[in-house]
């Protein structure tokens, strides 16, 4: 028989090794294989995988290559392999797939089909993106998964600081596991003996849940490397979208590569660009993407400063569910929609003369944003962004004090989004000079004084409750008793907004949501509200691609637009424009994502 080249496994490399390719076929199989570069030569490297193995083979069909009887039996093994697993896959997600009892779920506590099909996925898998919408009992379905599989206890549940109550609670009522929440940064506690410090060893309790803040994660390091942990569930680890490079993220990678399951759970996985979903994706399943240089060949094109744009996300969107690496479900899709949330931008007043007061010193930075040395452009676009949000958000802070007065003089409880200290403390002023009495859930509060303003606006007078865009994501019932929210300022990330909805906007919510957003003519809000429909555009191709959002070329930089804002316009002179055209290049390739 003809043979177009030699093929042969690598085991010392783990990968297929392609060599001897006939022009014409390495023209096709560089078509057909894109992790392969286009300016590659031989020999070419393939991960070894089952998926990789099942692709080599068909290809093999129309292109036979040289291959030795044992490795030729190992690819064909991969590819049954792969056969079978999805064909496994495929049976648990049929809607009349009937999924085994569950031992440990309490008493009047039910476990949901589609629920079962997320754990007998992760079971046959070990690795899931579990992405269902926000309000569908992500948390319950983790819990249940630890009582189908008593292989994965012990389990390590990380997650922000806020929720390691909210998870306790909710594992405990939902079944009969028992739930132990770290309270230290390491292994060891400091205490005062005889006006000593004495560092002694955090004793664990016998548990079956460990709740870790994902702040405290970096010190556990030792103890994750030592396998202790059987299961790592993280509660949106949109968090590790950097990747390793942090000290959390440094370690979460020792925990989940000593875990024997691995689930991440999140709606929004994607905050700013679509290469963040290959960092994510490494705690989970790190063969999926496979490497960095295979993933970046692709799915990708380059912006510049080391981004990476993905250029067809409803392909990857489409490609990591049939993997069944990624598993999302709308609330449509199980019979659970609600009502759609009301999303209203409003137009409104603002203190010109705030604004006024930095456009001397914005277009300096500006200016400084465009021509200066390559550490002065990025501290200038920080400041600049820093600043002109802040001053846009106390600018219009009057404006938005008296919308959410309105909103509760008429009987409604309101959730209000903001981010700066200073805007928060205007509204303050405003709400306790009117009679209000707010809450606050920011930054500045620790987990007690959190947990004590949510209670007080669900069980008592409270209202509004102030809360941080980046505060507070998964916490659950107020939707029982808020409907309505107000976004005083904006956050450059779509994510972080629909996360805010998805506050309000869950199972148990009787009335229809409504999402205002407060914006004015100047300031910051203008090329914001331009970007977000930008990042939007991508973020929502990958998870949702069904929905159909087209993608839009454009500069998808949030501080060029801001940049720009405060360059057009002002009548800069030309020898000065020409120096901003040539400095800008290399500057506004990449998204320039506040820090």
């Amino acid at each position: 028989m003809r043979t177009y080249g030699d093929i042969w496994l690598d085991k010392n490399l783990d990968a297929w090794l392609l060599d001897n390719i006939e022009p014409h076929v390495s023209l096709r199989l560089k078509q057909l294989f894109p992790r392969i570069p286009k300016t590659a030569t031989c020999p070419y490297r393939l991960q070894n995988e089952p998926m990789m193995a099942a692709d080599l083979d068909w290809f093999m069909s129309r292109y036979p290559l040289k291959i030795d009887a044992e490795d030729s039996a190992a690819l064909k093994g991969q590819r049954l392999l792969f056969e079978q697993q999805q064909a496994e896959l495929e049976r648990i997600l049929l809607p009349d797939y009937t999924p085994p009892a569950y031992i440990g779920i309490r008493p009047g506590q039910k476990v949901r089909h589609y629920q079962a099909q997320a754990i007998e996925i992760l079971r046959a898998r070990r690795a899931l993106l579990l992405g269902d919408e926000g309000g569908l009992g992500k948390t319950y379905t983790a819990a249940a998964f630890l009582c189908a599989v008593p292989g994965a206890l012990p389990a390590a549940v990380v997650c922000d600081a806020h929720m390691q109550k909210q998870w306790k609670e909710k594992v405990e009522a939902f079944t009969t596991l028992r739930v132990h929440i770290i309270k230290a940064a390491s292994p060891y506690i400091t205490r005062v003996r005889k006006g000593e410090r004495v560092k002694e060893p955090y004793k664990l309790p016998d548990a079956d849940v460990y709740v870790f803040a994902v702040s405290q994660v970096a010190g556990w390091t030792e103890i994750f490397a030592e396998g202790m942990f059987r299961a790592y569930i993280h509660d949106e680890p949109q968090s590790l979208r950097t990747g390793k490079n942090t000290r959390k993220g440094a370690a979460c990678r020792v925990l989940s590569e000593n875990a024997e399951y691995r689930l991440g759970l999140t709606a929004t996985p994607i905050y700013n660009y679509g290469d963040e979903m290959w960092n994510i994706m490494q705690f989970f399943d790190e063969t999926v993407l496979g490497l960095w240089e295979d993933f970046v060949i692709e799915w990708c094109r380059p912006v510049g400063n080391g981004k990476q744009r993905i250029h067809d996300p409803k392909a990857l969107g489409t490609y990591l569910r049939e993997q069944h690496a990624m598993l999302r479900r709308l609330k449509g899709d199980v019979g659970l929609e609600l009502p759609k949330v009301s999303r209203i931008v409003e137009h409104v007043d603002y203190d010109a003369k705030a604004v006024a007061s930095i456009e001397d010193l914005a277009r300096t930075l500006a200016i400084k944003a465009t021509t200066g040395s390559f550490v002065e452009r990025g501290q200038a676009a920080r400041d600049l962004d820093i600043m002109v949000r802040q001053k846009t958000g106390v600018a219009k802070a009057p404006s938005v004090a008296q919308f959410v007065e309105l909103l509760c003089a008429a009987g409604e409880k309101v959730l209000l989004f903001g981010w700066h200290r200073e805007v928060y403390d205007a509204w303050l002023l405003h709400f306790r000079v009117a009679g209000l009495k707010p809450a606050m859930y920011t930054g500045s509060e620790s987990k007690v004084q959190k947990e004590a303003a949510k209670q007080a606006f669900m069980h008592g007078d409270a209202n509004p409750l102030i809360m941080s865009l980046r505060s507070g994501a998964g916490v659950d019932d107020l939707q029982h008793v808020c409907s309505t929210a107000v976004f005083g300022e904006l956050d450059w990330s779509p994510g972080i907004h629909q996360q805010c909805i998805w506050r309000i906007d869950r199972e148990g919510q009787a009335r229809p949501v409504t999402a205002f957003f407060l914006v004015t003519d100047d300031g910051s809000d203008p090329p914001m509200m331009d970007v977000l429909g930008i990042k939007a555009s991508e973020a929502h191709q990958i998870v949702d691609p069904h929905i159909g959002v087209q993608s839009t070329e454009a500069d998808t930089s949030n501080l060029r637009k801001l940049v720009d804002r405060y360059l057009s316009g002002k009548g800069a002179p030309a020898p000065l424009r020409d120096e901003i055209e040539s400095g800008e290049r290399d500057l506004f390739q990449g998204d320039g994502e506040a820090a």
